[in-house]
């Protein structure tokens, strides 16, 4: 017979009957760092299992995943069909059961801001590979596996840049809204599935990405351009992305929602 100590820890390693995402598994991309890592970490406080997917900083994803009750980390590529595949098997083999949720967040971003007359071919090339393909191959694992009749959600992480269409951004502009366009396409064609599909669109958000590269002068020009006079945070975005996951959100489908404090 187990003693009382191991029962309590046994129990407080299982999800709260009353937490929204009790039972349910969330597969995570780019979760090691930034606002992956947020969002991972709020859907865990939701009662979620997590499949944390990473490109790299193997360290980091490897401590987010001990430090949460039901996560394991996956190093993929999603670019590449095996690595997403790879991510919905862990779901199964690591939890007994296939993924329920998607957010697809993982991305990447020329730092070095160019014009599109100075883009490269190789930058564009890896920015559509990442952001565009990547998604798309998450979306239609996800379409193919995520559970019909109520729980299935998709949340792709696009940028307000798509709005505000600012100059030095055009690959990384591109990438995003077009998965805006396929999320939105999604939408219609999983009628009938109660699977819904979203995007949340952030603005200016204080993260490793958003300051690679970036001068003080820069980092200045957002905070003022914003109404909240801030830069956004990983905790602004991860409750946003936290609702549209739950069976709450399920009247909102084929949204993209700009989570940026009004900058646009």
């Amino acid at each position: 017979m187990a003693d009382a100590s191991s029962a309590a820890a046994t129990a407080s390693a299982q999800p709260a009957a009353s937490a929204p995402l009790a039972g349910r598994v969330a597969i995570v991309t780019g979760a090691s760092r930034g606002i992956g890592r947020a969002i991972a970490a709020h859907l865990s406080s939701l009662g979620a299992s997590l499949v944390l997917g990473y490109a790299s900083s193997d360290a980091e994803a490897e401590a987010l995943a001990a430090s949460l009750p039901r996560a394991v980390a996956v190093r993929a590529d999603v670019s590449d069909e095996a690595g997403v595949r790879s991510l919905f098997d862990a779901a199964e083999s690591a939890f007994g059961a296939g993924a329920h949720i998607l957010v697809a967040n993982a991305g990447v971003l020329d730092d070095k801001y160019p014009s599109l007359a100075d883009t490269t071919t190789e930058s564009f090339d890896r920015t559509l590979a990442v952001n565009a393909r990547g998604v798309f191959l998450c979306l239609r694992e996800a379409a193919n596996q995520l559970p019909r009749g109520g729980g299935g959600r998709i949340v792709a992480v696009t940028s307000s840049v798509v709005g505000s269409l600012p100059t030095g951004y055009a690959a990384y502009t591109a990438s995003k809204a077009a998965v805006e366009a396929m999320v939105r396409t999604m939408a219609k064609e999983l009628k009938g599935t109660r699977i819904t599909a979203n995007c949340v669109a952030p603005g200016s958000t204080a993260s490793d990405m958003f300051f690679a590269g970036k001068t003080e002068d820069m980092v200045r020009r957002n905070v003022e351009n914003n109404p909240m006079e801030r830069l956004g945070e990983p905790r602004d975005i991860a409750p946003v992305v936290g609702f549209l996951c739950t069976d709450a959100a399920e009247w909102v489908n084929g949204q993209v929602i700009r989570a940026n404090g009004g900058y646009v």
